[in-house]
């Protein structure tokens, strides 16, 4: 695995590269460091090194230094906001809410069932199995198939995967503008998904919770287009029902829907609980 860090326009993990911007390049965030050493110690219980790169001398002094001294980064809180990816209409990350987005038929039997799985779980394959499969174009560890995978609150990443699988192909400008097809997703506050006994900060991804989740426990919000609500009608387990809510796509494409997707969580006003 290899991590660069570099003035990047945006965040990305694909095949064995972690493309890792700075929110003030080169000045390097005490919550940073812990995101990159949380990466690399994941990836080493996994059997994986780790390379560093950076053409910024001294962001390279600051890890060196970081990595003698862990007290520096171990025990960097969380911001409110994370802004080395800035794409979003929020400039940046809004740590409140964790998301994990899928398409409508998986969000059927996860409604049905009551609770999310991981990818092994829910298909009934091995990891290995997984991780060898075409949709896998990032070239994903076998064991990153073992977790659910959580998405930051107003992030559009999971939107975006979720059209690639119903399309069957990468996204074309109009898949995600005039055609987009949104799927569903299931909201969840950051500060009790971190309580969960499988929760795992791998320095990437917010948060991965391993094997599975039960939504009556942690679910604040599964919003789903409204054009789908007959689809949903009754299939839900009771005691989620409360939590379903549907909303009019009204012609928006990925970005749009997204920004009014997370506004609209952000309405509800669920209490952060913290222990």
């Amino acid at each position: 695995m290899k991590i660069i860090i570099a003035d990047h326009e945006y965040m990305i993990l694909w095949d064995g590269v972690y493309n890792f911007p700075l929110s003030d390049y080169p000045r390097i965030t005490p919550f940073e460091l812990k995101k990159i050493f949380a990466f690399v110690d994941y990836e080493k219980k996994h059997g994986r090194e780790t390379e560093i790169e950076c053409g910024d001398e001294g962001v390279m002094l600051a890890i060196d230094r970081a990595k003698k001294n862990p007290d520096t980064y171990v025990n960097a809180a969380l911001p409110e906001k994370i802004t080395e990816c800035t794409m979003c209409p929020q400039r940046g990350c809004v740590t409140k809410y964790v998301c994990h987005t899928t398409e409508p038929e998986n969000a059927k039997k996860i409604l049905s069932g009551g609770k999310l799985l991981s990818a092994a779980r829910a298909s009934k394959k091995s990891t290995d199995e997984l991780k060898n499969e075409k949709r896998n174009a990032a070239n994903d560890p076998a064991d990153y198939f073992g977790y659910i995978m959580f998405n930051w609150g107003n992030c559009q990443g999971g939107y975006r995967l979720a059209a690639e699988r119903m399309l069957g192909r990468f996204p074309s400008e109009d898949d995600l503008g005039k055609n987009f097809k949104p799927g569903v997703r299931f909201f969840f506050l950051y500060a009790e998904i971190e309580r969960h006994p499988g929760f795992v900060f791998d320095g990437h991804l917010p948060a991965k919770i391993r094997d599975e989740l039960l939504l009556k426990d942690y679910l604040t919000a599964c919003v789903i287009p409204e054009a789908l609500k007959k689809d949903f009608d009754g299939i839900a387990i009771p005691e989620l029902k409360e939590k379903i809510f549907y909303l009019p796509q009204d012609g928006l494409g990925l970005w749009d829907w997204t920004n009014k997707v997370y506004e609209f969580a952000e309405s509800l006003a669920f209490p952060i609980i913290r222990m």
